[in-house]
């Protein structure tokens, strides 16, 4: 089978699931009601002419919240560089469109990322005709790598990682894969391991310059509430953040089976659609509650006595790091590779991390290293070390060295901008 076969019979599946996907879309917004709205964007179709300026687009796309926080600092960096741009941001999740609006001037536009057939994309790209196009970390879609070349539009894979799951799942597709990664300008890999595995997989030229999530600088605000919250709460806290599907209920597991003076625990879900699940799983296994979306700017009297406090809110991870005393990385626990464990350093949250960080691996070996993290096979073992480490008197030491880490790793936002803006200007060629 030839590379060009591959993507007809890609293209072809794609047009034949098409109702699928637009079912899946709509279904989801019976709870997220973002997914219904503007379906049309996601074909490549709009009610809407964009809106004209005088600089050139800059096209970024951050699938979800964690890469639209990552996106964020690149931004602003980009903005520097390219005084005169106009942002295209696209997501493809509506918290990655919700965090994605506090990115937004006057001039930009926003809009859902097309779907990957022939096309949604070159409707896409005839509408918006970016001057760049900038792709945060993972995301490679064939349909859309072969438009953008076609259309000599330059094309940046930035903040890219590439796991060893992920480079095996690729192998199995390559025919398909590997045109779309090597149709890429540049590659701007967050760490050496990551930029081999993306030139194993056709990518050229590939280039480390760092993660951008160490130039992310927590909101003074929340980190100055979350203190607050700290000071007012007469027990140790501990937070289980941005826990994922089949973790939470091992986790309640593991926190009956500790004596009854508990710390306060906090659990923060990955998804917002799974907060009333959380919250009812909790109470189901005797647990006292307390949500955060029942109160304002402080926890009501009743919040000192619960058992569990269910973070359900949207933007406010800082405020939770800087209240606990320790933190557990959700997402470790089970097969899912983890979550960001960069903004915990950056809040100076000590964290206990699982088996499972292949998402996130330089940087959770980096903190091991540092004293900034500590890995444990379990849920249950997690649970006593994180315990046992709030009443640790050297507890201090530990958030001094997860601030240290993550200032330590600074300035691959300022690299990734200016190779950006170089093929923009000229100065670099394609």
């Amino acid at each position: 089978m030839t590379a060009l076969l591959a993507r007809w019979l890609y293209s072809l599946a794609l047009r034949l699931l098409t109702p699928v996907y637009l079912a899946r879309l709509w279904w989801r917004g019976s709870r997220e009601p973002a997914y219904r709205k503007r379906l049309g964007e996601r074909l490549g179709r709009y009610a809407l002419p964009p809106r004209r300026g005088q600089g050139g687009v800059v096209w970024v796309h951050a699938v979800s919240l964690g890469e639209t926080l990552a996106a964020a600092p690149l931004v602003a960096a980009l903005r520097n560089e390219l005084p005169q741009m106009r942002l295209l941001l696209t997501c493809s999740t509506a918290t990655g469109v919700a965090a994605g609006h506090e990115l937004l001037q006057p001039e930009d536009d926003q809009t859902w990322f097309p779907y990957d057939s022939p096309g949604a994309v070159r409707r896409f790209l005839k509408r918006y005709r970016p001057a760049v196009g900038v792709i945060m970390e993972t995301e490679i879609w064939p349909n859309l790598m072969h438009a953008a070349r076609a259309a000599q539009i330059p094309m940046v894979l930035a903040n890219a990682r590439l796991s060893a799951k992920s480079q095996r799942k690729g192998r199995r597709v390559a025919l398909l894969m590997r045109p779309a990664i090597a149709a890429f300008t540049r590659v701007l890999a967050q760490t050496a391991r990551d930029a081999q595995r993306l030139r194993e997989s056709g990518a050229r030229p590939v280039e480390v310059c760092g993660n951008t999530k160490f130039d992310i600088t927590p909101p003074a605000k929340l980190l100055a509430r979350g203190h607050q919250w700290r000071q007012g709460q007469a027990r140790l806290v501990v937070l289980m953040a941005v826990s994922r599907e089949g973790e939470e209920q091992p986790l309640l597991d593991a926190w009956r089976a500790l004596p009854s003076t508990r710390p306060l625990l906090v659990i923060v879900p990955r998804h917002p659609q799974r907060f009333d699940e959380i919250a009812a799983l909790v109470e189901r296994n005797g647990f006292s509650l307390q949500r955060r979306s029942s109160w304002t700017d402080t926890p009501p009297a009743a919040a000192a006595d619960a058992d569990v406090w269910l973070g359900d809110s949207m933007g406010e991870m800082p405020l939770y790091y800087a209240m606990a005393d320790v933190a557990l990385l959700g997402g470790s626990f089970a097969p899912l590779g983890g979550q960001n464990l960069i903004e915990a350093a950056a809040c100076g949250c000590p964290l206990v991390l699982g088996p499972h960080t292949f998402n996130f691996e330089d940087a959770a070996q980096l903190a091991i290293e540092a004293g900034a993290a500590v890995r444990m096979n379990d849920l249950h073992g997690a649970v006593r070390r994180a315990v046992a480490l709030v009443h640790d008197p050297r507890r201090n030491d530990w958030v001094e060295a997860a601030l240290a880490f993550a200032g330590s790793h600074r300035g691959a936002t300022e690299r990734m901008a200016q190779r950006i803006a170089k093929l923009l200007t000229g100065l670099e060629s394609a």
